[in-house]
């Protein structure tokens, strides 16, 4: 080890400042709780306070669910960690490739009980959520959202 690079065990390294991971999402239901294990691990080596990397986490599940069911592959989550003033900041972002084309309704419309499962991921990510929103381009979509992760 170098002189410049010396470290201590009982050391406690400063969180990151700016801080990026970058993760694939395969196209299957099972991808959502790896990618949630995945992320638990990110958070926690970035020190994200607990109730910030539990929303985080919750959010990323909406999110990454929403790609999978209702979007066109690829998708990746990309979490960073920006400064947002004096504050360190959580970005989670998931970009996919579009909507998948609408087919015609059912004629006897939707399912009851599909009904009342589907749709509330965006009023969750709202609820926790900072600042929120989607970015629209020709060949992809990107829902993100922003969490206050600290000083």
């Amino acid at each position: 080890m170098s002189a410049s690079a010396t470290s201590t065990p009982d050391a406690d390294p400063a969180p990151p400042s700016r801080a990026e991971h970058v993760c694939a999402l395969p196209h299957i239901p099972e991808a959502v709780s790896a990618v949630r294990r995945r992320a638990r691990t990110v958070l926690a080596q970035w020190r994200v306070p607990a109730p910030t990397a539990d929303d985080a986490l919750l959010m990323i599940s909406e999110l990454t669910t929403n790609a999978i069911v209702h979007a066109l592959p690829p998708a990746v989550l990309r979490l960073s960690m920006p400064k947002d003033g004096d504050c360190r900041a959580l970005r989670i972002e998931v970009t996919d490739a579009g909507p998948v084309p609408q087919r015609r309704p059912s004629p006897d419309g939707p399912h009851p009980a599909e009904h009342n499962e589907n749709g509330r991921g965006t009023g969750i990510v709202a609820t926790l959520s900072k600042r929120h929103g989607i970015s629209r381009y020709p060949d992809r979509t990107t829902r993100w959202a922003v969490l206050h992760a600290g000083v």
